[in-house]
């Protein structure tokens, strides 16, 4: 177990051998870099165990302690007590590029139907829309449902959520 009372190295370990991170957006990227910047109270250019766990949990990462303990092993410092920005950038980019996105998409899903009901109706988007500081008519977001409402039940269920999500694909 690390004792994080002692002085941190500043060497981050595997430097020379490690592979450039996974490509991710340059809106991803960004996100990483605040959130890093966020956490790094002291702006010393490394966060440690406990600065990484609400950094990781902020970017929709909620790690048990082992795993954690496993980032700063593979990413951090000599001593494994903190994490640079260039590891955390490096590790976020691999667990962003390794998500699933229909997995993601049936969080979102969930998130939107927040009682459960089984499908996101207007009255969800006036929720979402309000709640990002958008104005859009009621018939504007009415026209959104029945657009895509296959089984014309007034919603839109997960499957046809689903397909909405991925038709880019």
């Amino acid at each position: 177990m690390n004792d994080f009372n002692q002085p941190p190295a500043t060497q981050q370990r595997f430097s020379n051998t490690r592979q450039a991170a996974p490509k991710i957006s340059e809106d991803r990227l960004n996100e990483i870099k605040e959130a890093f910047d966020l956490f790094d109270t002291n702006k010393d250019g490394f966060i440690d165990y406990f600065e990484l766990k609400v950094a990781m949990r902020a970017l929709g990462f909620d790690q048990k302690k082992d795993e954690l303990f496993r980032v700063l092993e593979t990413y951090g410092t000599s001593d494994n007590s903190r994490i640079s920005m260039e590891g955390f950038i490096r590790v976020m980019s691999e667990m962003i590029s390794a998500r699933d996105p229909v997995d993601e998409y049936k969080k979102a899903f969930k998130l939107i139907d927040e009682h459960n009901t089984g499908k996101i109706t207007a009255s969800h988007l006036r929720r979402i829309a309000k709640e990002l500081g958008e104005d859009i008519k009621d018939d504007e977001l009415q026209a959104m449902i029945d657009e895509f409402d296959v089984d014309n039940d007034g919603g839109i269920n997960e499957e046809e959520f689903l397909r909405i999500m991925t038709s880019g694909n």
